[in-house]
């Protein structure tokens, strides 16, 4: 199945939005997104309601502090939802936004050097326009970048991402649908497992199940990258599952996937109670949101790789503690 129209109306709006001028920004988003647009963010910016919004409280002031803004992208596939009955259809792209740090963006102060900001967008496009987004960034990779510390000690190791292992995954042309499908159906398999946390199986040996032994979980800020199933139970899993209780069902807003890579965003995926030890921190008892989008690749019959972007800053800040609040305009390192 194409999705040529909708991926075009995409990368047109990239193309016009990335080369605007910071006076321009408001017009651009407007002509390109529906007048009853809702837009998904990553704290501080919560839910926007209208294309103004968004063009003046984000994409203004990143294209202020980023400057000479330049989207590099590593992902890009459409597909048609599973949760709503595969009726929508949703244009997806993954990579960095990279431009010279040159002015404060959200109290972080700048560098004057080249600064990555690490994003997935999932775009709902409906008669010619785009009507709904869910675009998540890892703010603290960004601190971290101008010399801030705003967790404690990873558990893995965080990294300027690199995209996919086969350099495959710009797709900007129609993929078999039948390796679609075999994508969804990974996914599907493996969510299945991920939340049971009780099984009989040891978690290397249910892991196993769904991901390939060399798999690479591409982590957020505050967490990091883990290579190998042996090391992601070491690094994230076996802990994260260790610090937690009272996981909610998964809750998805969109699920899709296109021929080797797939993936699905929540607002939010899930609830848990912090029971002490995840980034280490202390237990708070207080259940919280997780936002999350995940982005897959498959290689054969299992998932390969895994782009992780989880709201960090909003759990904690549920949790009492206001992360981007006190790292602002730290002095840097």
């Amino acid at each position: 199945m194409s999705y040529d129209a909708e991926k075009e109306i995409v990368l047109e709006y990239y193309k016009t939005l990335d080369n605007a001028a910071e006076s321009d920004v408001a017009r651009v988003v407007s002509q390109h997104c529906a007048k009853e647009y809702l837009w998904r963010g990553f704290h501080p910016f919560d839910e926007l309601h209208s294309a103004e919004d968004v063009a003046q409280q984000f994409w203004r002031p990143l294209k202020h502090s980023l400057q000479h803004l330049q989207r590099r992208m590593d992902v890009f596939m459409a597909g048609k939802n599973e949760i709503d009955g595969f009726a929508s259809v949703w244009v997806v792209s993954l990579g960095h936004l990279m431009g010279l740090f040159d002015n404060a963006w959200l109290g972080i102060a700048p560098t004057g050097k080249m600064a990555f900001l690490r994003y997935c967008e999932f775009n709902k496009v409906e008669n010619g326009k785009i009507t709904e987004t869910a675009m998540y960034f890892d703010i603290p990779h960004l601190m971290m970048q101008a010399g801030l510390q705003p967790f404690p000690p990873q558990t893995a190791a965080h990294l300027v991402q690199p995209g996919p292992m086969t350099h495959e995954g710009l797709m900007i042309s129609a993929q078999p649908a039948e390796e679609g499908k075999k994508t969804l159906d990974t996914i599907n398999t493996m969510i299945s497992d991920l939340g049971q946390w009780n099984s009989d199986l040891s978690l290397e040996d249910e892991l196993r199940r769904t991901w390939c032994e060399d798999m690479i979980w591409w982590g957020p800020a505050g967490i990091g990258a883990t290579y190998t199933i042996e090391r992601y139970a070491e690094q994230h899993s076996g802990p994260f599952r260790a610090s937690f209780a009272d996981r909610s069902k998964t809750n998805h807003i969109c699920r899709m996937a296109e021929g080797h890579y797939g993936g699905f965003f929540g607002w939010p995926n899930f609830t848990a109670r912090p029971t002490g030890g995840f980034m280490g921190m202390p237990a708070t008892d207080k259940a919280g949101e997780f936002r999350v989008i995940d982005i897959y690749r498959r290689k054969g019959d299992k998932l390969a790789e895994n782009w992780i972007f989880i709201d960090l800053l909003h759990f904690w800040k549920q949790q009492g503690v206001d992360i981007l609040g006190r790292m602002a305009e730290v002095p840097r390192t």
